[in-house]
C-alpha cells in the first residue's frame, strides 16, 4: 500500500528490486493501527504483539493468560462473547465490530513505555462522538489509569497448535482509524469527482499523481491522462518556472503557499486564463512527505472585473487630479502641459496636444478650420519612453543632446523593458519612433538640422494619413491632409480609435477633438505602446473628457491672451513714446507690464512740460486689471494732461480728477448729487492712487500732491553713503473716493538730486512686503552721480521684478535747475515809462545770450504784455526772461482779471495785442498766482526746432 518512490536520475531498477524492498517508515499499516494476537486452546491469550500494545494500551505481562472476554468484554456482554469464543476454537472464522473495556491498569508513562506513533487511541475518543468513552480520571497518586471502553473490528482465524488443539490467530483494527479513512475517502472523492476547483496531486518528482475532473475538463483529456505529466506539459517556460520553484520550496520546507498567480491557454482557446493556486505538502499518518497538493482557482473573471474596477478606480483619480492641476494657469502651453502630466504615464504612454494656428493668431474662420486642414501648431507632447531617443539619434549619425546609448542588456529604468528590445522597435522603417526630414509640404516645420522624432506613422505613412502624435516637434507648425483619420475628427469633432502597424511600438492611438464652445481649437493625441492595456470604452470617455476640460480652460486662456495683447497695446500707447524731456531734468523711465499669467494692470506715468520751464511728474495706478483698467488709465491720463496744461496746483489738479473718476464709475449719472443718490456697484467703480509733482527749474522747488500713492523717494547728492529718504508728502485718499480735500507739500531739491516716482509692483510681491520692498530700493539707490539709465537697471535687478504679478512703472528725474546767467528778473515801477525800460532790458539781455535774432520780436511782445499788465493790472510788474531750450517771457502782476484774446474789426484802432503775440510767439498763455496772475509767452531758439515768425509780416496780417 506505500507509494513506490520514482528515481528522477539514475539507472533503471528490475522489477524485483522494486518488489523486495523495505517499506519506508510510516507505510499504511501504521497509519490504520493493525494489531495481531493469538488465542490458545485454553481460551486464554497466549501471544500479544508490541502493536497490540499499542492500541489496547496493555502490555503482555497485564493480558497473555488471561481469558481475553473477561479482559476485555464489558459485564453485560460476557455471555455473548464467550459463545462466540468457545464457536471461533471449533473452527470457524469471524469478523466483527468488539466492543471491549480496559481494565484499570498502570500508566504507561509511568512505567517509561511509549504507545507507538500516532495519536492516543483513548484519548481520541475523548471529544463527543468518539468510539470510546472515559470511564474514570487517571489516579495520579497510584500512577494507574481509570477503565476504559472502546470498539475494535476484529478478524479472527482459527488454527492449531502443533500438538492439533485448536487456536485462533485475531487481527484487530482501531475502528476509529477505519472511519477515519472512510471520511478520507469521501472527501477524496467529493475533490476528485464533485469539486468545482482543479485539484492536481504532485509526487515528490514534481509529476503529476492524480488530478481531479475538473483540472482534466478544462485541459480536455480524461483524468488518468494526466497521471505523470509535469508543469512544462501545461505551462510556457516562464510560467514553468515559477510553478516548478514553487512547487519544490513547498515540498522541501513544508510550508503552505497561497495565492500563486499563473497564466495559461488551454487547448483550444485563444485568450490566456489566469488561476490561483494554493498549494500545501502532503504527508503520511507519520509526517513522510508524498507529495504536493495544487487547489487551483479559475480567476480570469475576478481578475477581468478586478481591471475594470481599477479601470474606474484609475480613471475617477485621473479626473480628480485632472480638476486639481489642469487650468491653473491662464496661459496656453501651460494649460496643454498639465493635461499631459495628467495624462502620462497613469493614463497613456505619449501624448500630444495641437491647437489650430489661426485661432492662436485670433483668426477664427481661416480656411481648412471646416475641414480639419488647417495648420496646427504643436503645442505641447510628452512620452514615458523617451529615453529611446538617445538611441535613435545615435543610429542615424544625428547630432542631438542625448546622453549616449547605455550598455546592450541592460534595461530601460522607466519601462523595464530591454533597450535591445527597444532598439528592435525603433529599428522599424515605419515604426513607432522614426528618424528623418519632413519634405513634403504641410507635415511640419522645424529648424534645419533638428531631427524628427515620432510614433504613430513614419515619414511615407505620414505624408499619406497625417503626422503621428509624436512626428513634430513642440512648437512647429504642420497640418493633417482632409482625408487622414485625424482631419476626420477635427472635421466631425468625434474621437476615433487609430490603430498602430506591425512592427510600431504603439499599440493604439486615441485621437481626441478639443472642443469648447461648440468650437474645435485643436487635437489631443494619446497613445499606448504595444505591451499596454489596449483602450476600452471608458477610456474614450474618459480621454474626451479630459480633452473637453483642458479645450475650455485652453480657450480661456487663448481668449484671455488676445484681451492681455490688446489690453498690453491699449496701455502702451498711452505711455509717454520714446524718452521724456524735460527743462532742467534729466529723466529716464522704465515699464515692466505683467506676465501673461496675470491680466494688464492701470499702471501709467506721465512727464508734462508746464509753462515757465516749469515740469509736471505723474506717477498713478488704476486698481483692477484687464481692458478696464487700461481704458479708465487712458482716461484719467488724458484728464492729467488736459487739467496739467490749464496750469492748475498740484491738489486742484488732483481734486479734479477725483471727482472725473467717481464719474468714471457710472457713467450714467453725471452730477455728484445722482451718484450719491444711487446704490454703487463696486465692480463699475474706478479707484486709482496717483502723485502730481510740479517742478520749477528757476527755483529748483518741486510741489507734490498725493492721492493715496506711495511716497515719492529722494536721493540727495551727497547720500551716495546713505539711504535715500522718503518725501513726506500726506496721503490722500485714492482718486474715485471723494470727500477729501489733498493737500500740498513744496520741497527744494539740491542740485543734482534724484527723484524716483514708481509704483506697487516695483516694492511689494507676494514674497516680498511692502515694508522690505521700500527698503530695498532704497539700499538700491546708491550712486547719484552714475547715468540715469545705469540706475535705473540696477534698481530693477537687485529688486524682485521677475515676479510678473502686477506692472511695474518707475519714473527717475535728476535735478539740474536753470543757471543764474539763463535767467533775468526785474520789478517794473506801474509807470508809463516802464514798457520803454521792459524793452530795453529785453535787448540787453538778448545781446549778452547771443539771441539778437529774436530782439525785435521779443521786444515787440514784452512791450504789449507789460502794457496790458499797467492797463488791466494792479501793483508792480515783474519782467522774467528764461533761456533753456526755447525763450520764455513772463510778465506778473497782482490783477486778477485774466487776459482774453478777441479778434479786433478793420475799424478798430487797438485790441490786437494779443492776437500779434498769438502769431508772433510759438505759444502763448496765463495762468493764475498767489498774488495775481502771470501772462507768458514762448520763443523758439533760432536753431531750435522752431522757426520765428516775421514781425513785419505778423503786423501786415493784422490788417
Amino acid at each position: 500500500m506505500s507509494e513506490i518512490p520514482a528515481r528522477a536520475a539514475g539507472p533503471r531498477r528490475t522489477p524485483d528490486e522494486i518488489v523486495w524492498q523495505s517499506s519506508p517508515a510510516g507505510s499504511i499499516y501504521d497509519y490504520i493501527k493493525v494489531a495481531a494476537f493469538s488465542i490458545g486452546p485454553d481460551g486464554t491469550v497466549d501471544q500479544w504483539s508490541e502493536r497490540a500494545e499499542r492500541l489496547f494500551g496493555l502490555g503482555a505481562e497485564d493480558v497473555v493468560g488471561r481469558d481475553p472476554v473477561e479482559t476485555f468484554v464489558p459485564p453485560r456482554l460476557r455471555g455473548q462473547g464467550h459463545r462466540k469464543l468457545a464457536e471461533i476454537l471449533d473452527g470457524r472464522e469471524w469478523t466483527g465490530i468488539v466492543p471491549f473495556r480496559l481494565p484499570a491498569r498502570r500508566d504507561p508513562a509511568a512505567r517509561g513505555t511509549t504507545l507507538g506513533e500516532g495519536p492516543d487511541p483513548v484519548a481520541a475518543d475523548r471529544a463527543p462522538g468518539g468510539a470510546g468513552t472515559v470511564t474514570g480520571i487517571p489516579d495520579s497518586a497510584s500512577g494507574r489509569l481509570p477503565a476504559q471502553e472502546g470498539i475494535a473490528e476484529i478478524y479472527v482465524m482459527p488454527t492449531r497448535t502443533e500438538d492439533g488443539d485448536p487456536a485462533a490467530v485475531c487481527i484487530a483494527v482501531d475502528v476509529r482509524t477505519l472511519r477515519g479513512i472512510e471520511t478520507d475517502l469521501a472527501a477524496s472523492q467529493a475533490i476528485f469527482g464533485q469539486s468545482p476547483f482543479g485539484f492536481v496531486l504532485f509526487g515528490t518528482d514534481l509529476r503529476i499523481r492524480r488530478v481531479n475532473e475538473r483540472f482534466a475538463s478544462v485541459f480536455g483529456r480524461p483524468a488518468a491522462a494526466h497521471q505523470g505529466l509535469g508543469a512544462r506539459d501545461y505551462l510556457v517556460p516562464a510560467e514553468r518556472d515559477r510553478l516548478e520553484a514553487a512547487l519544490r520550496h513547498v515540498l522541501e520546507k513544508g510550508g503552505a503557499l497561497n495565492d500563486l498567480s499563473l497564466t495559461g491557454t488551454p487547448p483550444g482557446e485563444t485568450q490566456p486564463r489566469h488561476w490561483s493556486l494554493d498549494l500545501y505538502r502532503v504527508h503520511s499518518g507519520t509526517g513522510r512527505p508524498l507529495g504536493v497538493a495544487a487547489l487551483a482557482t479559475d480567476v480570469t473573471r475576478r481578475q477581468a472585473a478586478a481591471r475594470e474596477a481599477a479601470s474606474a478606480r484609475r480613471n475617477l483619480a485621473l479626473l480628480n487630479e485632472a480638476g486639481s492641476r489642469i487650468g491653473n494657469s491662464l496661459d496656453l502651453e501651460t494649460t496643454a502641459r498639465e493635461l499631459l502630466d495628467v495624462a502620462v504615464p497613469g493614463f497613456c504612454d505619449l501624448a500630444s496636444v495641437d491647437l489650430y494656428q489661426a485661432l492662436l493668431l485670433g483668426d477664427e474662420q481661416a480656411p481648412g478650420m471646416a475641414d480639419g486642414s488647417a495648420e496646427l501648431r504643436r503645442v505641447a507632447f510628452a512620452s514615458s519612453v523617451a529615453d529611446v531617443l538617445p538611441f535613435l539619434r545615435q543610429r542615424e549619425g544625428d547630432v542631438g543632446t542625448g546622453t549616449g546609448a547605455p550598455a546592450p542588456g541592460t534595461s530601460d529604468p522607466a519601462s523595464g523593458a530591454p533597450l535591445d528590445r527597444m532598439r528592435e522597435w525603433s529599428a522599424s522603417p515605419a515604426g513607432p519612433f522614426t528618424v528623418g526630414r519632413p519634405s513634403a509640404p504641410g507635415e511640419g516645420r522645424r529648424e534645419r538640422g533638428r531631427p524628427w522624432y515620432g510614433y504613430g506613422p513614419g515619414p511615407e505613412e505620414a505624408r499619406r494619413h497625417g503626422a503621428g502624435a509624436g512626428s513634430v516637434d513642440v512648437g512647429a507648425v504642420h497640418r493633417y491632409p482632409s482625408d487622414s483619420p485625424r482631419a476626420r475628427v477635427l472635421r466631425t469633432a468625434l474621437p476615433e480609435l487609430l490603430p498602430g502597424t506591425d512592427g510600431d511600438l504603439v499599440q493604439s492611438t486615441l485621437a481626441v477633438p478639443m472642443v469648447a464652445h461648440d468650437k474645435v481649437v485643436g487635437l489631443a493625441q494619446f497613445a499606448r505602446t504595444k505591451g499596454s492595456e489596449p483602450f476600452g470604452e471608458r477610456d474614450r470617455a474618459l480621454a474626451v473628457e479630459l480633452a473637453t476640460r483642458t479645450a475650455v480652460f485652453i480657450d480661456n486662456a487663448r481668449l484671455y491672451r488676445r484681451e492681455h495683447e490688446r489690453a498690453l497695446l491699449l496701455q502702451r500707447s498711452l505711455l509717454p513714446p520714446g524718452e521724456p524731456e524735460a527743462a532742467g531734468l534729466d529723466i529716464a523711465c522704465r515699464y515692466l507690464p505683467g506676465n501673461e499669467a496675470t491680466e494688464v494692470g492701470g499702471d501709467w506715468f506721465d512727464v508734462i512740460e508746464l509753462p515757465g520751464h516749469r515740469t509736471a511728474l505723474v506717477v498713478g495706478d488704476v486698481m483692477g486689471r484687464g481692458l478696464r483698467a487700461a481704458a479708465a488709465m487712458g482716461e484719467l491720463r488724458t484728464a492729467v494732461r488736459t487739467l496739467a496744461l490749464l496750469d492748475l496746483e498740484p491738489a486742484e489738479v488732483l481734486s479734479h480728477l477725483d471727482e472725473i473718476a467717481q464719474g468714471l464709475g457710472s457713467p450714467q449719472q453725471t452730477t455728484r448729487a445722482a451718484r450719491q443718490d444711487q446704490d454703487t456697484d463696486l465692480a463699475e467703480v474706478y479707484l486709482a492712487t496717483c502723485v502730481y509733482a510740479v517742478y520749477d527749474s528757476v527755483t529748483r522747488r518741486c510741489t507734490f500732491a498725493n492721492a493715496g500713492h506711495l511716497p515719492p523717494v529722494l536721493l540727495e547728492p551727497s547720500g551716495a553713503h546713505r539711504p535715500a529718504l522718503l518725501l513726506d508728502v500726506p496721503p490722500g485718499m485714492p482718486l474715485g473716493v471723494g470727500g477729501e480735500p489733498f493737500e500740498e507739500v513744496t520741497v527744494e531739491l539740491p542740485e543734482g538730486a534724484l527723484l524716483a516716482l514708481y509704483t506697487d509692483g516695483l516694492v511689494e510681491s507676494r514674497h516680498q512686503p511692502l515694508d522690505e520692498g521700500l527698503l530695498a530700493f532704497r539700499n538700491a539707490l546708491t550712486d547719484p552721480g552714475r547715468s540715469l539709465e545705469d540706475i535705473c537697471d540696477q534698481v530693477l535687478r537687485r529688486l524682485d521684478t521677475h515676479h510678473g504679478e502686477d506692472d511695474i512703472a518707475l519714473l527717475m528725474a535728476r535735478v539740474q535747475g536753470l543757471p543764474e546767467e539763463n535767467v533775468g528778473d526785474w520789478t517794473l515801477p506801474r509807470d508809463p515809462q516802464s514798457v520803454g525800460k521792459a524793452r530795453e532790458y529785453t535787448r540787453e539781455r538778448l545781446a549778452g545770450w547771443g539771441l539778437d535774432a529774436l530782439a525785435d520780436t521779443t521786444e515787440l511782445l514784452v512791450s504789449e504784455l507789460v502794457t496790458n499788465a499797467l492797463r488791466y493790472g494792479d501793483g508792480e510788474i515783474r519782467l522774467r526772461l528764461l533761456l533753456d531750450r526755447t525763450l520764455v517771457c513772463e510778465v506778473w502782476d497782482e490783477g486778477l482779471v485774466q487776459p482774453r484774446r478777441r479778434r479786433a474789426k478793420d475799424t478798430d484802432e487797438g485790441g490786437r495785442g494779443l492776437q500779434l503775440v498769438g502769431l508772433l510767439a510759438a505759444s502763448w498763455g496765463s495762468r493764475r498766482t498767489p498774488h495775481g496772475k502771470t501772462v507768458w509767452f514762448e520763443l523758439g531758439l533760432p536753431d531750435g526746432e522752431s522757426s520765428g515768425v516775421d514781425a513785419a509780416e505778423a503786423l501786415l496780417s493784422l490788417f
